[in-house]
């Protein structure tokens, strides 16, 4: 098991839930703009970050 992608995954997870969750706000109008940018500002460092760290962990046996 390799730690680094597994966390990768996790990270792209919370990325994509952060990114759902912004865009239901936004459809919505339910929620603050304030809180929309900044729910959607953190998804996609989560997601990005998630993706580059699954993408540059390199499969050792």
């Amino acid at each position: 098991m390799n730690v680094k992608r597994i966390f990768g995954t996790v990270l792209t997870i919370l990325g994509i839930i952060g990114l759902i969750y912004a865009g239901v706000g936004f459809v919505n109008h339910t929620i603050q703009s304030r809180e929309l940018i900044v729910m959607g500002v953190i998804g996609v460092i989560f997601f990005v970050s998630g993706i580059s760290l699954v993408r540059n962990t390199k499969d050792e046996a």
